[in-house]
């Protein structure tokens, strides 16, 4: 399936065409209407979303007239709020609207295998509201149950996880292969329960909070 870039700005859909269209087929929309004509005809592996073409009620709209489409928000000034409040609507991934080739293949590897990518602000934001949360103790002692299953390896690629970096990232500062990394992260989700990147995050972080 292709990937659909939509942005009112030429300019925009151009550069994410120019870091995809050589590991994807693409497609493109400068307006919701395109978007929306095109979605009709064809089913797309993800929708890159620009910001400034959509507001939190047509995202609503947009996602109830397609359920299972799966959407990647890019921002000119990211903001961890907005990022919430869109993740809540429904996106499954978050980033900067000049997000860098690398990092934009990565987060559309983690979301087209079903994972959730957010930058390590928005992260370490949805830590502090599981903060608050009532069942806070509860929570960490199951955290620290599942970190304790990892072998010294996973845990060390998990922390980084944690962090926010991507495959390549961590493969680069281990000296292994994305492989290995991928296959490590494979064992992590499975022992951990976890199933993606964001919820990893959380629970990695979740265990490492003091105790109130």
């Amino acid at each position: 399936m292709a990937i659909l870039l939509s942005s009112a700005n030429s300019t925009v859909v151009t550069r994410w065409a120019g870091h995809l269209k050589e590991h994807f087929a693409i497609k493109k929309a400068l307006s919701l209407a395109e978007v929306n004509k095109l979605c009709v005809t064809e089913q797309f592996e993800t929708i890159l979303l620009h910001r400034m073409l959509i507001d939190m009620p047509s995202f609503s709209g947009l996602l109830k007239s397609l359920p299972t489409a799966r959407f990647f928000l890019l921002s000119d000034r990211p903001d961890e709020e907005e990022a919430l409040l869109f993740l809540k609507l429904g996106i499954v991934g978050y980033g900067n609207t000049y997000i860098s080739s690398l990092r934009l293949l990565e987060a559309l590897r983690v979301i087209t295998n079903g994972g959730v990518w957010l930058g390590q602000k928005v992260i370490q934001r949805l830590i502090m509201d599981t903060a608050g949360n009532s069942k806070v103790n509860e929570d960490r002692n199951a955290a620290e149950s599942a970190m304790a299953k990892l072998t010294k390896a996973e845990r060390q690629i998990a922390e980084f996880v944690a962090r926010g970096e991507s495959n390549l990232e961590i493969a680069a500062d281990l000296y292994i292969t994305e492989r290995t990394v991928k296959a490590h992260l494979t064992s992590i989700y499975s022992k951990t329960k976890t199933g993606n990147r964001l919820n990893l995050a959380l629970l990695i972080n979740l265990g490492k909070s003091p105790q109130s």
